[in-house]
């Protein structure tokens, strides 16, 4: 086949694609691109143990670095068994709020029971998706993504679908270690990368001290300012 006629090809084929509904390759069918590296398995629901991360004072240096106050509204995606849900639900106190995100039903229900348990009225247990934290409109002031980013399937759909349920200012913070996504963590340039291509702007990166990782902040992408899914452009994993 002549390089004219395999080009006519390549043109029809992605026409037909179009009109069928379906997704371009490496694209879902809403134009978002899929990430052009690995993307790791959930295996836990716990990413370390509670002591471990409790001597680390994990928590402690996730909520001041994310300047969590009380009365604030939290997202706590990929919640997992509630680890830094609970600790949350006390740094916002019983006039603020958190949402515990998660798409495994197992880890749902265990935070359901252990929500109720504790009588946290201030907590609410939301269902997402692989590409939608499906977080209300317009709600949150701090969203945290504490070891689990390098599991999201769709990392640029669900970041900027993440975006419209932000609020003016907000923050969005991810805790994970400096390794390959198939290793279960993320490089910090491909994070700041992969959110830089929905529109967030990173603030700052630190170690987790006596801890494992590090802590990056963003900056939600402006009003308005989010781009076309079909305008993104996947980052290159290493």
């Amino acid at each position: 086949m002549g390089n004219r006629s395999a080009a006519v090809l390549v043109i029809l084929t992605a026409w037909s694609l179009a009109g069928a509904g379906l997704a371009a390759p490496g694209r879902t069918a809403e134009g978002f691109p899929l990430p052009d590296r690995p993307v790791a398995g959930i295996v836990s629901p716990v990413w370390s143990s509670g002591p471990d991360r409790d001597l680390a004072d994990e928590a402690g240096q996730l909520i001041r670095a994310m300047g969590v106050r009380p009365g604030m509204t939290v997202a706590d995606i990929g919640a997992g068994s509630g680890y830094h849900t609970f600790t949350l639900a006390a740094a916002v106190g019983p006039a603020g709020r958190v949402y515990a995100e998660d798409i495994i039903d197992s880890y749902l229900a265990g935070l359901r029971s252990e929500v109720a348990a504790r009588g946290l009225a201030n907590v609410v247990v939301v269902r997402g998706t692989p590409d939608d934290p499906k977080l209300p409109p317009a709600a949150v002031d701090r969203a945290v993504l504490v070891h689990m980013y390098h599991e999201i399937g769709n990392p640029y759909a669900l970041l900027w679908r993440l975006a419209g349920s932000l609020k003016p200012g907000a923050r969005v913070g991810v805790i994970d270690m400096d390794r390959r996504t198939q290793d279960h963590g993320t490089r910090p340039a491909l994070l700041k990368c992969e959110f830089a291509a929905v529109g967030y702007r990173q603030l700052s990166i630190a170690p987790i001290r006596n801890g494992g990782g590090y802590l990056a902040t963003f900056a939600a992408p402006a009003p308005g300012s989010l781009p076309r899914p079909a305008a993104i452009e996947p980052c290159k994993g290493p």
